[in-house]
């Protein structure tokens, strides 16, 4: 297989270059640098182990649990990280086989009463409980065998963001404190730089309502990652001035579609996109392109985690994509 650059595995495993810079930041994978190539790359190993990170996500599995999973030799503690998955799936199959179950129950009833024209009293409390009560709800039955297509076509059914998914939220215009970063670990070096700037202005106190904004500043061609930008924003005072490296400026605000994720699953970048693209109200509205085109991500509660490293995974991240409303004809 030989050795891959960052770009080349991105497209071929239809990963982002951002979820691969982000396992690299936290440990979960290893790139290389050989001393007669300029960039850092992937070896065989660690395209295989991003092979099955990758099929653990798709089985819904979080990052805390395959780092333990791929990293562990007490089979004993793999074995209870599946386990543990396996309860919340069979949870969600008796809820979903429940809801299947009382609708299947509604149509038979409506198709026996179809001739009175009426729904009678279908929905009435008491008329639910007795068909609920009806019920004898079985787990789902699966093949043994499952093959990747069939996983990939669940992981894709499954993680498609419907409208109760995503929520439509207007951000205001601020003045931000900015400061950019340029290279492999730009996300970290920028985050370390934010909450020292926090720290310093004592800012949680003179603004407690602050925000903290990030995107991609730029995305970065390079194999090596090292002209990838991160820029990030935190809201201040319109009076406060600020020193360099920050820059002071102003966020004209917008609508946008806000999807919140874990640490780490920059993934959902593409299910927002695609939520976006088959909204029969909203359509994306891009912005400028030096502030990466509008795509936003903002830390939640960034003012109790601002002490914490960028890469903690308990930290909670919107992803913000500008929108606006379809015209109708």
């Amino acid at each position: 297989m030989g050795l891959q650059t960052i770009s080349q595995v991105s497209k071929g495993l239809n990963i982002s270059t951002r979820t691969l810079r982000y396992y690299e930041q936290i440990g979960l994978v290893n790139s290389v640098k050989k001393d007669d190539y300029a960039y850092r790359t992937y070896d065989e190993a660690a395209i295989r182990r991003l092979e099955q990170i990758i099929v653990l996500r798709k089985l819904r599995i979080p990052l805390k649990q395959i780092v333990l999973i791929l990293e562990s030799d007490n089979i004993s503690e793999v074995i209870a990280a599946f386990e543990q998955n396996l309860t919340e799936v069979d949870s969600e199959i008796s809820a979903l086989s429940t809801i299947k179950s009382i609708l299947n129950r509604f149509i038979t009833h409506l198709n026996e009463n179809m001739h009175v024209g009426i729904k009678l009293n279908l929905l009435d409390d008491a008329s639910i409980l007795n068909i609920v009560n009806s019920l004898t709800v079985t787990k789902a039955k699966f093949k043994e065998e499952r093959s990747m297509e069939d996983l990939n076509q669940a992981n894709h059914r499954l993680r498609k963001l419907r409208d109760t998914d995503v929520r439509i939220v207007y951000l205001p215009p601020a003045t931000v404190a900015a400061i950019h970063c340029v290279g492999r670990l730009a996300e970290i070096e920028s985050g370390n730089l934010l909450g020292k700037f926090v720290r310093d202005h004592h800012l949680a106190q003179i603004k407690p309502d602050l925000r903290h904004f990030g995107f991609n500043h730029p995305e970065g061609e390079k194999p090596d990652g090292s002209d990838h930008g991160y820029e990030r924003w935190v809201t201040i005072p319109e009076h406060m001035e600020v020193q360099k490296p920050f820059l002071k400026k102003h966020f004209q605000g917008g609508l946008y579609a806000a999807h919140m994720i874990p640490m780490g699953a920059f993934e959902e970048w593409g299910l927002l996109s695609d939520w976006a693209m088959n909204s029969a109200k909203y359509e994306m509205h891009l912005g400028d392109q030096e502030i990466y085109y509008g795509l936003l991500e903002e830390h939640l509660n960034y003012i109790n985690t601002y002490s914490l490293s960028p890469d903690d995974s308990t930290q909670q991240i919107d992803l913000l994509l500008p929108i606006k409303e379809k015209m109708v004809l």
